[in-house]
C-alpha cells in the first residue's frame, strides 16, 4: 500500500513539473529559453520631433560652497538643473547634459540657443539636462572648502580658476545625479552624452576625459560639507562628448596641478564643431589640437570645421544642417541608437 502511494505521489510530481514546463514554453520540444519580455538593447530615438516636450525646472540636484566676497564665511548654494523629456512611454532613454559658456564668469543654463536645443532632443526621445554650474560670479575671496589647497596655491588663488575646479566637481555631480535618478526618468545610462559651448565644452572634456575621482576627492566632506549631497558613492560613464567651440583647457591644469596625463586609450567619442576663425581665448587651434591627442590615442573623433565662422557660432550650418542636426547625426551613428521616421 506504501509502494502504490509513493507510486502514486511520484506520477503527481511528474505531471506539475510537466505542466509547469508548458505553460512556460510555447514550443515544449524547443529547449531554447524563451524570452517573454524582451529588453531592448539600443534606445529608440526618431529623425524628426515627434513627441510634446515636458520641462521639469529648477531641479536642485546638489550644493556648492559660494562667497559673496564680503562676508565672513562660505555659504551652501544650491545647484540647479532644468530637465526636457519626451511625453512618451519609453523606459529606455538616452541622456545629453550640456553646459553653457561664459569664461566661468557667469552664463544661465536657460540660454536660448540651449533651450532651443533642449527641445530638438527632447522631442526625438532624449532626456536632456541643462546644469547651472557655480561661476567668479559666486566666488569672492574666501575659497576654503571651494578649491583645494594644492590648486589654489599653484594658481595664486585666482578666481576664474577656481571656478574652472568648481565647474568640474559641480559637473560631476550632476552626472551622478543622472544616475542616481535614472530609474525615474528611464535614462539608459549606457548612453550618456555630455556637451557644451565654450566654457561648457572646454567643462565636458574636462569631466569626461579626468578620472572618476578628480574634482571629487581633493576636498573632504569635513571642509566641504556640500559634496555630501553630490551622491558621492555613484559611478558613470559617458559614451560621447559633443564640443562646441571647446578645448583641453581643464586637463592641462590639472595635469599642471598634480602631474598625471588624463587623455587615453578609453576616453569617450568626441564630436567638435569649431568656427575656423576663432581666434580669441578658445581658438581653432583648439579643435585640431584635440583630434590630434584623439587620432595618437586611437579614439574615433570628428572635427566640423565651420568656415568662416567665429567664437559662438550658434547659428553656422554644414550642407544645411544645424549643430543640432550635426550633433543627431553623430549620436545615432556612434551609439548605435535605433532611428524611427
Amino acid at each position: 500500500m506504501k509502494k502504490v502511494i509513493l507510486l502514486n505521489l511520484l506520477l503527481l510530481v511528474l505531471l506539475a513539473a510537466c505542466s509547469s514546463k508548458d505553460d512556460l514554453d510555447e514550443n515544449p520540444g524547443d529547449n531554447s529559453p524563451i524570452v517573454t519580455d524582451p529588453i531592448e538593447t539600443n534606445p529608440i530615438v526618431t529623425a524628426d520631433e515627434t513627441y510634446n516636450v515636458l520641462v521639469e525646472a529648477n531641479i536642485t540636484y546638489a550644493e556648492g560652497l559660494s562667497h559673496d566676497g564680503q562676508s565672513s564665511s562660505t555659504v551652501a548654494m544650491p545647484l540647479i538643473l532644468d530637465l526636457y523629456k519626451p511625453d512618451n512611454a519609453s523606459k529606455n532613454r538616452p541622456v545629453f547634459m550640456f553646459m553653457h559658456g561664459g569664461s566661468f564668469l557667469g552664463g544661465s543654463r536657460k540660454k536660448t540657443e540651449i533651450v532651443a536645443m533642449a527641445n530638438y532632443f527632447a522631442s526625438r526621445g532624449w532626456v536632456f539636462l541643462s546644469i547651472d554650474y557655480r561661476t567668479a560670479s559666486n566666488l569672492g575671496t574666501i575659497n576654503t572648502g571651494i578649491a583645494p589647497q594644492l590648486w589654489r596655491e599653484f594658481y595664486n588663488d585666482d578666481t576664474q580658476i577656481n571656478a574652472i575646479y568648481t565647474a568640474q566637481r559641480d559637473a560631476k555631480s550632476a552626472l551622478r545625479w543622472i544616475v542616481a535618478n535614472a530609474e525615474t526618468y528611464h535614462i539608459n545610462t549606457d548612453y550618456i552624452t555630455v556637451g557644451g559651448g565654450s566654457a561648457g565644452a572646454i567643462t565636458a572634456i574636462g569631466i569626461a576625459v579626468s578620472e572618476q575621482e578628480d574634482f571629487r576627492d581633493e576636498i573632504s566632506t569635513t571642509i566641504d560639507p556640500t559634496l555630501l549631497s553630490t551622491n558621492l558613492n555613484v559611478t558613470y560613464n559617458i559614451r560621447s562628448i559633443i564640443d562646441f567651440w571647446g578645448n583641453d583647457t581643464v586637463l592641462s591644469l590639472l595635469e599642471n596641478v598634480y602631474g598625471h596625463e588624463r587623455f587615453g586609450s578609453n576616453d569617450p567619442e568626441l564630436f567638435i564643431a569649431h568656427g575656423t576663425e576663432d581666434i580669441g581665448s578658445v581658438p581653432y587651434s583648439g579643435a585640431l589640437d584635440l583630434i590630434e591627442i584623439y587620432n595618437s590615442n586611437g579614439v574615433y573623433a570628428k572635427l566640423v570645421p565651420l568656415e568662416g565662422e567665429g567664437h559662438a557660432a550658434w547659428g553656422a550650418t554644414v550642407d544645411d544642417k544645424s549643430l543640432s542636426d550635426l550633433s543627431f547625426d553623430f549620436l545615432v551613428e556612434r551609439q548605435n541608437l535605433t532611428v524611427e521616421n
